[in-house]
């Protein structure tokens, strides 16, 4: 019986890591049970089957994006000290990601963002409290080193958390449409003059 849930289990994660990867090339809404089927090798039953619905694959897909997000950008930089040691590492592995982002078409949760924001539905709405928790998390690390004093008390934390993902939206465009190579750097840059620091080497 045990072998037969990792089987399960091992089944699942294959077809979700694949569908995170076509819906990142054809978008959330051009994941189609078909395509898995030829990509993986299996019939649309197969693909269809651990998951109930097209609407769950495409859920599970992007909370495995999410995932990986939150591996790449956020577990690291909790190894820093709170305050600005962390927002600087938070800033750091975040154009890190942008810049050798694992997905064909960049950030996964900005392409979706895009894709989303006029298409009410649970996958809006499972997408919006990612980014509300996301944009929470970088309020919380600005406001900590406005609070030790590592950054200048007239710094706004909504202002910055608005400055910081925006730019880091423009470096996602900036590489992927205009094929700019020192975008993410640029964006690295931008962002600490924006919390007001130098950037480290």
């Amino acid at each position: 019986m045990r072998r037969s849930a990792d089987e399960a289990q091992r089944t699942r994660d294959r077809i979700v890591s694949t569908a995170v990867i076509q819906a990142s090339a054809a978008g959330l809404s051009g994941l189609t049970i078909g395509s898995l089927a030829e990509a993986l090798g299996m019939s649309k039953a197969g693909v269809v089957g651990p998951f109930g619905s097209r609407a769950e694959l495409q859920l599970a897909a992007l909370a495995k994006a999410v995932d990986m997000f939150t591996e790449a950008v956020v577990t690291p930089s909790l190894a820093a000290e709170p305050g600005l040691p962390r927002l600087c590492a938070l800033i750091d592995t975040w154009c890190d990601y942008l810049a050798d982002s694992p997905f064909p078409n960049g950030c996964f949760v900005t392409a979706a963002s895009c894709e989303l924001d006029g298409r009410p539905g649970e996958l809006r709405t499972y997408l919006q409290d990612v980014v509300v928790r996301w944009r929470r998390f970088l309020y919380e690390q600005v406001l900590a080193a406005r609070t030790a004093g590592h950054i200048g008390t007239d710094l706004d934390p909504d202002d910055l958390v608005s400055g910081l993902a925006g730019l880091a939206m423009s470096v996602n465009q900036e590489i992927q449409l205009l094929g700019d190579d020192r975008a993410a750097a640029r964006g690295r840059r931008l962002m600490y003059a924006l919390v007001g620091v130098e950037p480290r080497p």
